[in-house]
């Protein structure tokens, strides 16, 4: 249909230049060769490579991998163009006749959803995972899915993306919600999941913390001693007004900022208590801050300070320690631990962390180290 989109179809084979996309090559009769492509114009057999399709629309170019079959490849070609051109011509694209949903289009339908219902942080992932799951998935309409299909992504992220086991785990973990919300279910086996091993989360040993904070400016140690004395998310921190901290009452609140667009994790509000080291130096931090800006840690402009981590990691550095240890997410996991080493309970932490389910507190529940527990386990052995 005039003014809808050209699909084309190429595949990735090894020329004597690299791998390069070249454009397949088609019979007398329309019908495409199989393992043929036109290198510089001149067909050649290539038995390596992935065909492609790509297109342009809305200003930008798309391609997606389609498979190691000729005839597939070039179904799904055709398939594609003629949802382009239904798109084009304001056709709705959904269904077939016998009622079956596109892929292509029931994810376009679910992340406009998520964008609308979710923060920007989850559009992304899903979008993401969703785009390597039609890199991997050849299959043009939902209930054409199949366990295989599944465990082809998960090999899929693992070799082709080179993705983390942690990391496999969540992408196919947000394509199975999004399969379950196209009323996709039990395709898969007990154990068909990617594994990973839950890593124990890092804390700070007091010693080095100490030489970090030494090496810290006055400002800079407000800021670092902020996350580790509340335990809070760096967006929480970022988006902290001075109307969320009660100095009389020792308290601060993570609370949603409409204003901002922004809500806390899980759209959760919590109130955190914090002890009279942090009173004072946020005391002695309000005095001096800009009583025109809300923010408790502005930049110009009263603007959220980005920067945390470039920081936090500068004065690492400065401090003669391995920057790579210094994180912003280990401020909240020390936070945690030391809480529960003094022993506060679990409950308590949990509200505290914002964590909506007891084991995500209990990660943190791990045994005490450094040379205080050195000198007991010698005076356990003692001669």
């Amino acid at each position: 249909m005039a003014g809808s989109p050209a699909v084309h179809l190429t595949k990735r084979v090894q020329t004597a230049t690299g791998w390069t996309f070249c454009p397949v090559a088609y019979g007398g009769r329309g019908h495409i060769k199989p393992n043929v492509v036109k290198v510089q114009g001149v067909e050649q057999r290539h038995d390596e490579g992935v065909y492609y399709i790509d297109w342009r629309a809305d200003g930008k170019r798309y391609r997606v991998t389609v498979g190691r079959d000729a005839t597939e490849a070039e179904n799904r070609r055709q398939a594609k163009e003629k949802e382009l051109a239904a798109i084009s011509a304001g056709v709705p694209v959904l269904a077939r006749t016998d009622g079956q949903v596109s892929l292509t289009a029931a994810i376009a339908e679910y992340l406009e959803e998520t964008k609308l219902t979710k923060k920007p942080k989850t559009l992304s992932a899903y979008t993401t995972a969703l785009a390597y799951f039609q890199e991997s998935c050849h299959k043009q309409f939902i209930l054409d899915i199949e366990r295989k299909d599944l465990l082809r992504y998960a090999a899929f992220l693992r070799d082709e993306k080179g993705q983390s086991p942690r990391s496999c785990w969540n992408k196919f973990s947000n394509v199975m919600i999004f399969l379950k919300a196209q009323g996709v279910r039990e395709l898969l086996a007990k154990n068909d999941y990617p594994k990973f091993v839950e890593e124990e989360p890092e804390v700070y040993e007091k010693e080095e913390l100490d030489t970090f904070l030494s090496a810290c400016t006055d400002e800079e140690r407000v800021w670092f001693e902020f996350f580790l004395m509340t335990g809070m998310r760096e967006q929480e921190v970022m988006h902290v007004y001075w109307s969320d901290v009660n100095l009389q009452h020792a308290t601060v609140r993570v609370t949603h900022k409409p204003d901002r667009n922004w809500t806390p994790k899980v759209y959760k509000e919590r109130t955190i208590p914090i002890p009279d080291k942090l009173v004072r130096q946020l005391k002695a931090w309000k005095a001096k801050s800009d009583k025109t800006c809300t923010l408790v840690f502005p930049t110009s402009g009263c603007k959220p300070k980005l920067d945390f981590l470039d920081c936090c990691k500068a004065v690492a550095e400065r401090a003669a320690l391995n920057s790579d240890d210094f994180y912003l997410h280990k401020f909240r996991a020390t936070f945690c631990t030391w809480h529960l080493w003094a022993g506060v309970d679990l409950r308590t932490c949990q509200d505290w962390m914002g964590h909506v389910d007891i084991e995500s507190t209990m990660r943190y529940l791990k045994p005490q180290r450094g040379q205080h527990m050195r000198e007991k386990v010698n005076h356990t052995f003692a001669d």
